[in-house]
C-alpha cells in the first residue's frame, strides 16, 4: 500500500484517474456524477446537514475507477469493478474511507453505510435520470436524524432536490455519449477535470 496520498478537489481525483489509465469516458462519468454529488451537497449546507463533504466530492469522482481494469464494464453490466476498484484506490494511497465507495456505491443495501456513501451512491443514480425510492427513503430518514427532524418534515424539500438533479439527466447523459471511440476525447478537457 502507498503512503497516503492527498486528494482536495475534483481536479485531483481527476488527475488521479488519468495517472491509472482511465479512458476519456471515465473521467467524463466521473465529471457528471459529481455534478448531482454537488447539488445534493449544496442542498445539504443549505439544510445544515454536517458532513465530510470532501468525502462525497472524491467517493463520487473515484467510485468506478475499477473500469479502469475491466473496460467492458463501462459499456454493460458488471461488478468485478467494484472490489478490484477499492483496491487499486488503496494502492495508490486513497483514503480507506474513499476507497469503500467504490464498493458502497452499489452495495449500499448490503452494507453499513455513512451518509456521504449514500450520498455517492444516489449521486450515481440521479446524474442519468434514475431514482431509487428506497435509497432515497434512507437517505431522507438519516438526514432527519441528524438534524433531530421529522423525516416528513424534511420529505418533500429533499424529494424535490432528487427530482430536480434526475430531471438533468437527460443533458448529462447526452454530454456522457459520443466518446467510445479510441482515443476521441482524449484532448478535451472538462471545466473541472
Amino acid at each position: 500500500m502507498a503512503a497516503e496520498r492527498k486528494l482536495e478537489t475534483l481536479h485531483d481525483a481527476c488527475l488521479l484517474l488519468k495517472e491509472m489509465g482511465a479512458p476519456f469516458r471515465l473521467i467524463r462519468h466521473a465529471e457528471l456524477v459529481s455534478e448531482a454529488a454537488e447539488l445534493l451537497i449544496q442542498r445539504y449546507e443549505e439544510l445544515g446537514v454536517q458532513l465530510n463533504y470532501q468525502w462525497i466530492r472524491l467517493g463520487a469522482a473515484l467510485h468506478d475507477c475499477g473500469k479502469i481494469l475491466y473496460p467492458e464494464e463501462l459499456e454493460g453490466p458488471g461488478n468485478r469493478h467494484e472490489p478490484r476498484g477499492a483496491t487499486l484506490l488503496r494502492d495508490h494511497g486513497v483514503s480507506e474511507k474513499v476507497a469503500r465507495c467504490c464498493l458502497s456505491h452499489a452495495r449500499w443495501n448490503e452494507m453499513e453505510c455513512a451518509l456521504e456513501e449514500l450520498s455517492v451512491a444516489l449521486a450515481d443514480k440521479l446524474w442519468k435520470g434514475k431514482r431509487v425510492e428506497v435509497l432515497e427513503n434512507l437517505l431522507i430518514d438519516r438526514v432527519a436524524q441528524q438534524l433531530n427532524r421529522d423525516r416528513w418534515d424534511l420529505f418533500i424539500d429533499l424529494d424535490n432536490c432528487f427530482e430536480e438533479i434526475a430531471n438533468g439527466g437527460n443533458r448529462r447523459l447526452a454530454r456522457s455519449v459520443g466518446f467510445g471511440i479510441e482515443g476521441e476525447g482524449d484532448d478535451i478537457t472538462t471545466k473541472n477535470c
